[in-house]
């Protein structure tokens, strides 16, 4: 199915990159299935797709998203509380000495795992760096469908937007809050407005 995204606040085409942070005002993306058919202004994009497509209109800046250099740290050396356990265990992840009580199990890594990467993409990530050699935090970021670098490049390496190019975006508002992710064009993380 067809999808033309519309931000209020334009398409960001690049992201990590040093010479560039132009944000092009009146853009939009259209998706198709996992990935982008155009990329360009909204009205020549309606012309050319609106009467066969969904129209998503956002808030925001839409941007090739974040990348995650300590998704490690986060994901292998950190828990992630499960919400039931909020009234003893608190709702921030735990490290050090606080990890090291708990007793970790393979499945409750695998599970703290995957509230982590949920955390991450309420934050807009679309990557990652590795490696994970945990099995069960690699199987959780590998049923995500989030991408990651192994091994991890010692600076991010620029990410495009671009035609015929997969659908892994972020849209953040004006004051940086993630309001949407998405990755391989399906929406992984909607926040609430």
């Amino acid at each position: 199915m067809l999808t033309i995204h519309r931000p209020a606040s334009g398409v960001r085409l690049l992201a990590d990159h040093p010479d560039e942070d132009v944000t092009d005002a009146g853009h939009a993306v259209v998706v198709d299935g996992r990935r982008f058919a155009a990329i360009g202004p909204y009205e020549e994009l309606y012309a050319a797709y609106g009467d066969r497509a969904r129209i998503r209109e956002w808030d925001g800046v839409l941007t090739p998203g974040r990348y995650e250099p300590d998704a490690v740290a986060l994901l292998e050396a950190a828990y992630w509380p499960d919400p039931r356990e909020a009234g003893e265990l608190g709702t921030e992840r735990l490290t050090g000495t606080a990890l090291d009580a708990l007793g970790m199990t393979g499945p409750r890594w695998g599970a703290s795992a995957r509230r982590g990467v949920q955390r991450l993409l309420a934050r807009g990530t679309t990557v990652l760096a590795g490696p994970f050699t945990r099995p069960e935090v690699r199987t959780a970021v590998e049923r995500s469908g989030i991408r990651w670098y192994e091994p991890a490049p010692r600076t991010p390496r620029p990410r495009a937007l671009t035609p015929s190019g997969v659908a892994d975006f972020a849209v953040f508002a004006d004051d940086g809050m993630c309001l949407v992710t998405a990755l391989d064009g399906r929406l992984v993380y909607r926040g609430r407005a």
